[in-house]
This record gives structure tokens, sequence and C-alpha cells, in this order.
């Protein structure tokens, strides 16, 4: 099996187990959503996603660049030290060190505008859930 359709098939598996502990959280309604309503949106999202890889890999085999694994390593690292210091330093914090190392370090773009990037879209994303949404985050040492 080629890669990239043993991946579509991994990912429709990892939907399938996530479809199946769902269905001990309430579903709730539309107009009162349950526990397991969102859960289960995202594992059906997943699993279109799957099918969406399995078959569509038909055709040339992609190319496997062993130099991608570093980025992919450096990319699940950030999304590591975010889960690990988002209680510690706070959201806007623990989001602009992610986003400049994403920006700057990952993409390798101008450090200047990288840093405007990450600052501005912590801050916008940190008032659109917090302010207009008010979903808690937390907040850093220095009370940002």
């Amino acid at each position: 099996m080629r890669p990239d359709r043993l991946a579509g098939a991994a990912i429709l598996l990892f939907a399938a187990f996530a479809i199946w502990e769902d269905r001990v959280l309430p579903l709730g309604t539309l107009a009162a959503p349950g526990a397991g309503m969102f859960p289960l949106v995202l594992a059906l999202a997943l699993a279109g996603f799957g099918v969406l890889v399995f078959v569509g890999s038909g055709g040339e085999a992609s190319s496997f660049d062993r130099r991608e694994i570093g980025r992919a390593a450096s990319i699940l690292g950030a999304c590591a030290f975010a889960a690990l210091m988002l209680e510690r330093l706070g959201y806007r914090l623990t989001m602009a060190a992610v986003l400049i190392f994403l920006l700057a370090v990952v993409e390798r773009r101008r450090s200047w505008p990288a840093l405007a990037v990450a600052l501005v879209l912590a801050a916008s994303s940190h008032y659109l859930f917090a302010g207009l949404l008010r979903v808690p985050l937390p907040r850093g040492p220095f009370g940002i």
C-alpha cells in the first residue's frame, strides 16, 4: 500500500475511534448542543478528509523528502510548547512566541514583519475569543 493511502486509512481509523469514543457523551440538540456534539462533528470532518486523502492518492506516488521531518518536528515542538506554557505564560505571550517561531524560524520570514504579524494575530485572536466570545483564556504572570 502506498504511503498516502496508508495515511488516509490511518486517518479514517483514528476518526472511527473518535466516533466510537464519542458515543458515551450526550449529543444534545442543535439549539442546545451537548458535550458530544463538537467532538462528533470534528471526527466526521476528519473522516471526510481521510476519505479524500485515501481516494485522492491515485496517480503518481508523492515523493518523501527527509528534510521535511525536521520541519514537522519543529511544528510539533511548537505545539508542545504551547500546550505546556499556556497556563504559565498566558494566552497572548504563548501565542506570540509560537507564532514568532513558526513565522521567523520555520517559515524563514523576515524578523520584523514576522514579529508584527505574530503580535497582531496574538492580540486579535485574544480579543476575538476573550472579548467577543467570552471564552476564559489564561493570563500570564504579568496579567497579559
